[in-house]
């Protein structure tokens, strides 16, 4: 087990090194954006601590890959697996976590740290093979693939949007609509083969425009409902609602460009930190947009031309 967690040790290095970042200063930059972005974030919004647990479960969640599991548990004693899950989990939401304690945000630091240690005991691995239908064509792989790996965090987004009614708790019902935005930000995360960018008979602007067409389409799909039962039963609320709608999905074309931005490689610290940033304080994306839409077409005039 020491062995696997030294190895993610100069994994980890190695891909800051890759970013052209000194390991050192990349961790120091990381940690001092993380703290700033986190007093930003708590500072100008009243729903900073919902996004804030998002946030980390969307990190968390991704150690919860099906295939990533399989080989854990193939190196790994079934005792050991679960130990470096646990910890692994625990290590990615340990930062927000006591940052929400520091901030005396109780309720949210324990539903956080329940969820990571629910997705750390879960195993998505199943040895019955079967397909989960979903409302989508073939065309958007992002979304077949993601919604199958994922359909099971939007009944607990739907269960907590009920709770939150049930119990007059606005906040959480805005908390569970954000979780639902996080879970389909993380279909872009990791970046398609070069074949199949290859194959697309277009241009860069073309390739992501349309892109950008499905990833509103489909999102809609899965979140309009959410924001159509939070106006039903919070009509005072529902400028905030629209206002919190209209931003996930300008957030959502960031990711998607971000990217194409930074392909064919996956998403790195630096676009992560251009992201938190413009989460901060969204009037950013004004500049970050633009700025990741000219690097993801330069990236992929060599794949479509």
């Amino acid at each position: 087990m020491k062995e696997y967690f030294f190895l993610q040790y100069k994994l980890s290095v190695r891909r800051l090194k890759d970013t052209n970042i000194h390991p050192f200063l990349g961790l120091t930059l990381l940690i001092l954006g993380f703290l700033g972005m986190s007093l930003l974030l708590f500072h100008k919004t009243q729903f900073a601590a919902p996004i804030f647990t998002l946030l980390s479960l969307a990190l968390t969640s991704k150690l919860s890959e099906t295939k990533r599991n399989e080989f854990l548990k193939i190196c790994l004693k079934r005792k050991d697996y679960l130990l470096v899950r646990i910890i692994e989990n625990c290590c990615f939401a340990m930062p927000f976590l006591i940052f929400l304690l520091y901030k005396i945000e109780l309720i949210y630091a324990i539903i956080l740290l329940l969820l990571s240690m629910l997705l750390s005991l879960s195993n998505f691995n199943s040895t019955i093979h079967f397909t989960i239908p979903t409302p989508f064509t073939k065309k958007p792989f992002e979304f077949i693939v993601g919604f199958r790996n994922t359909f099971y965090l939007f009944f607990i987004a739907y269960g907590l949007l009920f709770i939150g009614i049930s119990v007059n708790n606005f906040n959480l019902g805005v908390f569970s609509f954000l979780l639902v935005f996080l879970v389909i930000f993380t279909y872009y995360i990791k970046p398609e083969n070069e074949y199949f960018v290859w194959s697309f008979k277009s241009t860069p602007a073309q390739f992501i425009k349309e892109k950008i067409k499905i990833a509103f389409l489909f999102s809609s799909a899965i979140s309009l409902p959410f924001a159509l039962i939070l106006m039903l039963f919070y009509p005072e609320n529902y400028l905030i609602v629209l206002v919190f709608y209209t931003v996930s999905h300008f957030f959502l074309m960031t990711v998607v460009l971000a990217k194409y931005a930074a392909y064919p490689n996956e998403i790195h610290i630096p676009e992560i930190i251009i992201i938190l940033f413009a989460l901060s304080f969204p009037p950013l994306l004004l500049l970050v947009i633009p700025y990741f839409y000219i690097k993801a077409t330069s990236k992929l005039e060599t794949y479509l031309t």
